[in-house]
């Protein structure tokens, strides 16, 4: 699809809100038609509130557009940047609105999220959908692939990484264990995409830039039922179980499906999995997310130009390039009363 014609680019996020009186509108917008338990719900509302009720994702967004605007600029590329997102304002249809008005005719997405999975990708996809039929005459919109190993994107992974592991003590660091975490989602959601296999691939490749050490994969922010099973295991959990195994000191944590600061980095791993190491004795270092890291948003130039002028698609590790067009079945996820929606490619 290079020869196409693109004259805009589209950030689709997840969106987050902005102060206390948006938290709740919000949380409905993302628990909808979701067989989360209310009490879960009000739990999570607490999360937000516990920091005046606002997300940092909006603001960091605003920035990484920021950054991009600038690295286009300074690359003599003319290509205005939109935004929009799932669950709160600026939402998508907002985003089509505005690209309509102005004449945008066919515009690039890309997703602050490099993994392949339901709530990832192919959601966003179907939401571009449902977007463009409440607004009709919108803009064409096309994504650009998964990025979980792009060259750059692990670049930036393993110098955030690195950064952290600098502030353990030098005397400790061969004993550091290295803990990579991402949203966990059901597993029914798992068997149908490469979620799993992408992240363990991406933290391989992290690794790889940073040493020989022992290193994992783990979860946190599930929030299904007790009774539905979700990939495991949680990050807390996983913390307590390797202190009564193997009395670890020093951890690097680093939340690789995350390319900004959530609320869920900042509450299940800056709050809770610090207070569990504080109690335990462990000294946790956090890895920042990409966010605006240079080499990240080099790798959204990256993207775009592989669409607009067909450069050559760059991909480390064992696992190619990640497809630009979806597959009409990639990443289908039909939980209980959610009949199957079409998506986008």
């Amino acid at each position: 699809m290079a020869d196409k014609k693109y004259d805009a680019l589209v950030v689709i996020s997840f969106g987050g809100p902005e102060g206390p009186d948006d938290v709740m509108p919000f949380l409905e917008n993302v628990l909808r038609g979701k067989n989360v338990p209310r009490a879960r719900m009000l739990e999570v509302s607490e999360h937000y509130q516990h920091f005046g009720g606002v997300s940092p994702i909006n603001e960091q967004n605003r920035q990484l557009i920021a950054a991009i605007k600038q690295e286009l600029a300074d690359h003599n590329i003319d290509l205005p940047v939109y935004w929009g997102n799932r669950n709160w304002h600026p939402m998508i249809p907002d985003a089509l609105e505005e690209m309509k008005k102005d004449g945008i005719k066919c515009a690039l997405a890309f997703f602050t999220n490099g993994f392949s999975c339901y709530s990832g990708c192919r959601q966003y996809r179907e939401n571009i959908i449902e977007a463009q039929e409440a607004v009709p005459g919108a803009p064409e919109v096309h994504k650009t692939r998964m990025f979980f190993n792009h060259p750059l994107y692990i670049e930036a992974s393993a110098d955030r990484v690195q950064t952290a592991f600098d502030k353990i003590p030098e005397e400790r660091k061969s004993k550091t264990r290295f803990v990579f975490t991402a949203h966990s989602i059901p597993m029914s959601m798992a068997d149908n995409c490469k979620y799993e296999t992408q992240l363990k691939e991406a933290t391989r490749l992290v690794m790889e830039q940073i040493g020989d050490y022992q290193y994992d994969l783990v979860y946190q922010s599930r929030s299904g039922p007790p009774t539905q099973p979700w990939l495991e295991p949680d990050v807390c959990d996983f913390i307590e179980e390797q202190k009564k195994e193997s009395n670890i000191e020093d951890i690097v944590v680093m939340p690789v499906g995350f390319v900004s600061d959530h609320m869920e980095v900042m509450f299940d791993l800056d709050t809770e999995a610090q207070e569990i190491c504080k109690e335990l004795g462990i000294n946790m270092q956090r890895a920042g997310t990409v966010g605006t890291h240079p080499k990240f948003v080099s790798m959204i130039r990256e993207l775009i130009l592989e669409r607009t002028e067909g450069i050559e698609q760059r991909a480390c590790g064992l696992m190619p390039a990640n497809w630009d067009v979806c597959p009409v079945d990639c990443c289908t996820y039909n939980p209980p009363k959610r009949p199957a929606r079409p998506a986008a490619s």
